[in-house]
């Protein structure tokens, strides 16, 4: 069914509900995993630009996203890691078409009108952006940050 699943990673408590749901269906389907995690702060979205150092905050985010590599890779899911900056929704579909991901995961946090309205969520411009099919997980609320 799938082949390659590319799942975007929040570096929260919400990613342990995509990673539950992604790591039984690509066992399922021998699918490889390609994790995401976009860095969008403002030393993130200028690194290169600026040619600027890593900030702490993108070296924590690259530690987390290889330890969510190795942790699925343990158990046997060929995983690999892209640490991206930018736009979040850009970033995410073009790593998915970079990468000839077949479907992207994403956990949601289930926002309600105003919060989504004035926060906007990158779920709904990547589903928007992209020909690739979007599995949307929903975080329970204890996850959601």
């Amino acid at each position: 069914m799938y082949s390659r699943i590319l799942v975007t990673l929040e570096h929260s408590p919400a990613d342990a509900a995509i990673l539950a749901h992604v790591r039984r269906l690509a066992k399922d389907c021998g699918a490889s995993v390609v994790l995401v995690h976009v860095a969008d702060g403002w030393a993130a979205r200028n690194l290169n630009t600026l040619t600027l150092r890593e900030s702490e905050e993108i070296r924590s985010d690259r530690a987390y996203i290889e330890r969510c590599e190795a942790e699925l890779a343990a158990e046997g899911v060929a995983t690999e890691a892209v640490l991206a900056s930018g736009n979040p929704a850009e970033e995410i579909v073009a790593a998915a078409e970079r990468e000839g991901a077949d479907l992207i995961a994403m956990a949601t946090h289930g926002h309600r009108f105003w919060n989504d309205l004035f926060r906007g969520t990158v779920a709904n411009e990547v589903r928007h952006l992209t020909f690739v099919p979007v599995l949307l997980v929903r975080t329970p609320p204890t996850a959601s940050t």
